[in-house]
């Protein structure tokens, strides 16, 4: 896998516990599992809706990974607050224009 050994990986999650803290992990490990179990709902979903011609596949192919990449971002902790916080920073430039 990668060529990482049990050593690289031990290190790696060393790495990751002092980054984000032991009361944190938890958090980000449910939300990662929540985008991976949303990521393969929404691949279901859109699997069978295919088109047959191949000209409007890549049309549906960026509304497919917008879709994704939303639904993603909505599952993961601290990806949620600054989407959020973004969406109030577009509407303060737009209530300033």
């Amino acid at each position: 896998m990668f060529g990482l050994g049990p050593t690289e990986l031990i290190i790696i999650a060393v790495i990751i516990l002092l980054l984000f803290g032991a009361k944190r992990l938890p958090d980000i490990g449910k939300g990662l599992g929540g985008a991976i179990r949303e990521f393969r709902n929404v691949k279901k979903e859109i699997s069978p809706e295919e088109p047959a011609d191949k000209n409007q596949s890549g049309e549906n192919a960026s509304t497919l990974e917008a879709k994704v990449v939303d639904k993603v971002l909505k599952q993961v902790p601290g990806v949620k607050k600054a989407v959020e916080v973004k969406k109030k920073a577009e509407k303060v430039k737009e209530f300033i224009k």
